[in-house]
């Protein structure tokens, strides 16, 4: 495999990514993070890479324009991370491009200046909902007006040896005649369960229970919730998830200092420790070593809120294929998704739309009311016009809401506010 792919990764948190993709092959050019703990477990893996802390989107951390094609003698061959997903999740209010802390948007306008091979971008699963669904077309759209063919996929982590659930909906982008040999990674046939991947730890101290324990978590455990700075210690997450851990024989209420001792019984079962947190997100295994900084709580939240090694090496493998030229072609030809057809119709439209208008030209079985709902939707993330004209009402799409790197944005004030608050 060629091992001069260059990867600038942001959002790299404590590098489940990150390792993903230099296991894949990447060598990391900057990686950016905003938490200093995370940024100093980063540091304490690698400590040859070059990490920047703070804001990625303060030119003062870092400057995109600085990695761009014709300031350096190579191109940038893959731009990833995983941008906050509070804006998106279905735990939170999916404020989207309302809430202060989305950088989705942003990250797809830094492709135009840094021009990289490919983009590899993930979030929750929330994104992939009705609601998004033209947030989801702006990207794509904006995409291809800078050359770029992009795909979203939902990708379960449970299909590649992670022994949970963990969803997370990602996007693939490149341009058209590199895109053409990309394929999405296929699922493990192998199917990992909470009691095959811990039953070694938890029977590290001796206890002679492990055995029977790991018979019971016969089964995929919930997503690993990592959780925010303004919530309370380490816990595997809302009741919801505990009383499926407690199905597993887990005690989901906080996180154990060591593996059970010989002797000791449980009403529940045993607590997790910070190990075998690390081992459900995919660190411990072959090639998948990793030390972490900060205290408990801290590691805790580091782990819960990363994106699983072995999928980020599954994608990582599958773009370096792509981009090296090892992967044969698709059969088929690119398929130009529209994920909102109401948004197409408004944005290919220079005047103002009835209801009627728009369903006319989607040529789509939609009734006025469920269009109505469908604006409803769209007018979180856009601003929408409205006209009367006789006595119908008309529809025109206005700007994008979201924050692309405007300087007059309020996120600046939010984060100048709440930076030591933000995850």
């Amino acid at each position: 495999m060629k091992s001069s792919l260059r990867v600038i990764e942001i959002c790299a948190g404590a590098g489940g990514q990150s390792l993903g993709l230099e296991q894949a092959g990447f060598q990391h050019e900057l990686a950016i993070e905003l938490d200093e703990t995370a940024a100093a477990t980063l540091k304490l893996n690698r400590p040859n890479w070059k990490v920047a802390i703070g804001d990625v989107a303060d030119k003062s951390v870092w400057d995109p324009a600085e990695y761009a094609p014709d300031k350096l003698p190579y191109r940038i061959d893959l731009f990833a991370g995983g941008v906050p997903c509070p804006p998106f999740s279905v735990a939170g209010k999916q404020l989207g491009s309302n809430d202060e802390r989305d950088l989705f948007a942003w990250a797809v306008e830094q492709v135009g200046v840094l021009r990289p091979r490919a983009v590899l971008l993930e979030n929750v699963r929330g994104l992939s909902l009705p609601r998004f669904a033209g947030y989801r077309q702006h990207v794509l759209d904006r995409f291809e007006e800078l050359g770029y063919r992009a795909e979203w996929r939902l990708i379960n982590s449970s299909e590649y040896g992670i022994p949970q659930l963990r969803p997370r909906f990602v996007l693939i982008a490149m341009e058209p005649n590199e895109f053409q040999a990309f394929h999405w990674p296929e699922p493990s046939n192998k199917r990992v369960t909470v009691g095959q991947a811990l039953k070694k730890l938890m029977s590290a101290n001796g206890w002679e229970g492990a055995s029977e324990w790991a018979k019971k978590a016969n089964g995929i455990g919930p997503t690993i919730v990592g959780g925010s700075k303004k919530h309370g210690g380490a816990d595997l997450g809302p009741t919801r998830a505990k009383n499926a851990w407690a199905a597993l024989g887990v005690n989901g209420k906080g996180i154990a200092d060591s593996a059970p001792l010989p002797g000791e019984e449980f009403e529940v079962g045993p607590k997790l420790t910070l190990d075998m947190v690390a081992k459900i997100q995919g660190w411990g295994g072959r090639g998948f070593t990793w030390k972490f900084a900060g205290k408990k709580t801290s590691t805790y939240r580091q782990i819960g809120n990363a994106f699983p090694p072995p999928v980020a090496k599954a994608l990582g493998l599958a773009i370096a294929g792509a981009l090296n030229g090892t992967a044969a072609l698709r059969d088929q030809p690119l398929d130009l998704h529209i994920a909102d057809p109401v948004y197409k119709v408004l944005k290919n439209s220079d005047s103002f739309l009835t209801a009627k208008q728009i369903i006319e030209n989607m040529n789509a079985d939609l009734s006025v009311n469920e269009l109505k709902q469908h604006l409803i939707f769209l007018e979180n993330d856009f601003e929408i016009e409205r006209s009367r004209i006789g006595n119908q009402l008309t529809y025109k799409i206005g700007n994008f809401k979201a924050f692309v790197g405007q300087l007059e944005h309020s996120r600046h004030a939010y984060f100048e506010d709440s930076i030591n608050k933000v995850s």
